[in-house]
C-alpha cells in the first residue's frame, strides 16, 4: 500500500507510439531504456526519487519491434536502486536481443561482474551530480575505482550521467578512464539546449568526442529542451556532436521516460523521426544506430 511518505508517482509512456516514417537499418540498437517492475516481483527501492508505473521488459521488447530495432540496452533505473535483479531477469529472458548496464555500490564484490557478464551485462553507470542525502541516485567515481580493473578485464563500458556544469572539470578524468575502457556520456551531457553549442562545458564534451576519447548518447532531447514536441533548440547540439565525430555517438529512446509529465510525454516513434531528420546522411545513421553500439555491446 502506498503511504504519504512514498515518492511521487510519475506518468507512464505513450501506450501506442507511432510507427517511425523511416525504419532503422537492420541490426540497429536502442542503447538506452529502463524496465520497471512488475513491483510485486521486483519491489521499488526505498529512497528512490519517483514511483513509476510498471514498465516490464515485455513492453520494451514490444517497443523495439514497433520501432524496428533488433537490439536494446536496458539501463538500471533509479526506482530499483542498487537491486539489479530486474535488469538481470530481462537479460536472461531475452539473451539474443538485450544487453544491460547496472548501477551498484560496493555491496557486491568486483568478481560478481564476471557472473553478470555471462548473462549479458556490459557496463556500469555512474552519476556525477550534486549530492542529495537519502536519495538513491547512483554512485560516483570512488565506487568506479573499486570496479575499474574488473571492468577493464571484461571490456565493459563506463556510462556516466553528468551534471553539465561538471563536464569541463571532469574532462581530464574521463579522458584518463577512456584509456582503459569505453566511456559513454548520457543524454548530450545533460546540456540545456537554451545555453547553446558555445557553452564551455558543452565545448569540453565536443572536444572529448572529437578526439575519440568519449562516446556520447544523442538521446532524450526532451530532457534538454522545453520546446515540445520537436525540441528545435536541441538540434544544434545534435548536429555539433555529429560534426565532431559520428563514430563516437549512439542513440537511445530513454523509454519509458521517467519523471516526464504526461502532457509533454514524448512519442518514441516521433523521437526516432527526429533522429532521422537531424541525421540526414544514411551512412552516419548506420554508424550511430548499428556499427558503434554493436562494437560496444554486441559481444
Amino acid at each position: 500500500m502506498e503511504s504519504a511518505a512514498d515518492p511521487p508517482r510519475i506518468a507512464g509512456p505513450v501506450a501506442e507510439p507511432k510507427r517511425p516514417r523511416i525504419l532503422p537499418p537492420p541490426g540497429a540498437w536502442d542503447t538506452h531504456a529502463h524496465v520497471f517492475g512488475p513491483a510485486d516481483k521486483f519491489p521499488y527501492a526505498p529512497g528512490r526519487g519517483y514511483t513509476p508505473p510498471d514498465a516490464p521488459v515485455e513492453r520494451f521488447v514490444a517497443l523495439l519491434d514497433r520501432l524496428g530495432f533488433a537490439n536494446g540496452v536496458v539501463v538500471q533505473g533509479n526506482a530499483h536502486g542498487y537491486d539489479n535483479r530486474v535488469v538481470l531477469d530481462a537479460l536472461q529472458r531475452h539473451p539474443r536481443r538485450l544487453r544491460g548496464v547496472a548501477i551498484t555500490d560496493t555491496r557486491i564484490a568486483p568478481a560478481m561482474l564476471y557472473d553478470w557478464h555471462k548473462l549479458g551485462m556490459r557496463g556500469l553507470r555512474f552519476h556525477l551530480l550534486a549530492e542529495e542525502p537519502g536519495y538513491v541516485r547512483g554512485v560516483g567515481l570512488d565506487v568506479f575505482e573499486v570496479f575499474r580493473r574488473t571492468m577493464t578485464d571484461l571490456g565493459w563500458v563506463m556510462q556516466v550521467l553528468c551534471d553539465y556544469r561538471l563536464l569541463a572539470a571532469a574532462a581530464a578524468t574521463l579522458r584518463d578512464i577512456s584509456r582503459d575502457m569505453a566511456v559513454i556520456v548520457d543524454h548530450f551531457g545533460m546540456m540545456p539546449a537554451e545555453r547553446g553549442v558555445g557553452e564551455p562545458d558543452f565545448q569540453a564534451l565536443l572536444t572529448l568526442v572529437g578526439d575519440g576519447a568519449v562516446h556520447a548518447k544523442v538521446s532524450a532531447p526532451y530532457r534538454l529542451s522545453r520546446q515540445y514536441p520537436d525540441y528545435a533548440d536541441a538540434r544544434a547540439l545534435h548536429e555539433a556532436l555529429v560534426r565532431a565525430n559520428p563514430e563516437r555517438l549512439i542513440w537511445g529512446s530513454d523509454w519509458p521516460h521517467p519523471s516526464i509529465p504526461a502532457e509533454v510525454m514524448p512519442d518514441d516513434g516521433h523521437l526516432l523521426d527526429l533522429f532521422h531528420d537531424w541525421t540526414p546522411d544514411e551512412q552516419t545513421r548506420r554508424r550511430i544506430l548499428v556499427d558503434t553500439p554493436a562494437r560496444l555491446f554486441g559481444s
